[in-house]
């Protein structure tokens, strides 16, 4: 059945009725319980799908929620894997490196946002891609301290003595780290902040008129997308285990583009499910490739071909992406059997006007 607000504190409470409730607690204890039923081989994949919803949630906030497209969000994920690297070499502890990973990655962001907040659409884009471009080859041929393109050995976390190296102790590493981003960056949208970003993404022009600092608060944004992104590097380096400048390129950003995208813009649901979708596109391609004639899939590209049906049939069949469709998902669930076609139709996505920019 559904649910109506009825009082001011209705719309500030995270979790509205029983079935919500239930439902997320069933979801938690699912999390928990996956490293102990599922085999060391799923564990990873599923680690990695955590780590991608860290840095999804990081682009949301940036291009989901501000408008602000960045296609160098890999240069961050990259900064953050190298400087924890660096630090966990040099003897500092798993939580204070966490925390210094994320203040240099937001520093980063700082520095690229200030200038690159100059200029908007493709030419951020542009701007942003170069940085990431620029940024690899730094990594590359900075061998003194990044070791170039051998990379460097990333050693096993550990903290209060215990190793978390293993597949499971590195799995409930990750999923806490998401559930603190996710539950941080929830209450940030809730808050004034947040009503700035959403505010900014729609009309720079009304921001300015009701008195917010357009200037400043983008760049806030690019930092704190920078630090999210920073700490997914710093997680990433441990699940691979010895990173190289190769590894945080081009591909990796327009990975996370997909994941913003097809999760559906101006939703953090959304960046989870289109990181759970992306992240598992490379097992299902892998499999694809078992299951198809021999001569077929040895095919170059097909991994881009996958890639490319997956991005036009969001483009062309559901371009709210997938928390679009599940919340007339959702919606049918909560009206049924009472459900009229008219109450689950799409309605018409209107785009923000640049009259006044």
């Amino acid at each position: 059945m559904a649910r109506y607000e009825t009082g001011f504190e209705d719309g500030r409470r995270l979790l509205r009725g029983k079935p919500e409730r239930l439902a997320y607690g069933l979801l938690a204890a699912a999390l928990v319980a996956a490293p102990w039923v599922l085999p060391a081989y799923h564990i990873g994949e599923a680690t990695f799908i955590l780590i991608m919803c860290v840095a999804s949630l990081g682009l949301m906030m940036l291009t989901g929620f501000t408008g602000q497209v960045s296609l160098g969000q890999s240069a961050f994920v990259g900064i953050g894997a190298y400087i924890h690297t660096i630090l966990l070499t040099q003897g500092v502890s798993l939580p204070i490196s966490l925390l210094l990973t994320t203040a240099g990655a937001a520093l980063g962001g700082l520095l690229v946002g200030m200038p690159a907040i100059r200029v908007s659409g493709l030419h951020l884009a542009m701007v942003t891609m170069a940085f990431a471009i620029v940024c690899e080859h730094v990594l590359g041929r900075w061998k003194s301290v990044t070791g170039g393109h051998s990379g460097m050995a990333v050693p096993d976390p550990t903290l209060f003595g215990l190793s978390l190296g293993g597949p499971r102790a590195f799995y409930f590493l990750c999923l806490v780290v998401l559930a603190v981003v996710l539950l941080l960056l929830v209450n940030l949208m809730r808050s004034a902040t947040g009503r700035a970003f959403i505010g900014i993404r729609d009309s720079e022009a009304a921001a300015q008129g009701l008195g917010i600092d357009v200037a400043r608060t983008k760049v806030l944004a690019f930092s704190l997308s920078a630090a999210c992104s920073g700490l997914a590097g710093a997680l990433l380096s441990h699940q691979m285990q010895h990173i190289t400048p190769e590894a945080f390129g081009l591909a990796l950003s327009l990975q996370l583009v997909l994941m913003v995208f097809i999760g559906g813009l101006g939703s953090l649901r959304g960046a989870i499910l289109g990181a759970i979708l992306i992240g598992l596109l490379p097992s299902f391609i892998s499999s694809l490739k078992e299951a198809l004639p021999a001569r077929l899939g040895a095919q170059f590209g097909l991994e881009l071909f996958v890639y490319g049906a997956v991005l036009t049939f969001f483009v062309l069949l559901e371009p709210g992406g997938l928390n679009a469709r599940w919340v007339r998902i959702r919606k049918v669930l909560a009206e049924f059997p009472w459900v009229r076609k008219s109450s689950v139709h799409q309605t018409k996505v209107y785009m923000k006007s640049e009259r006044y920019r």
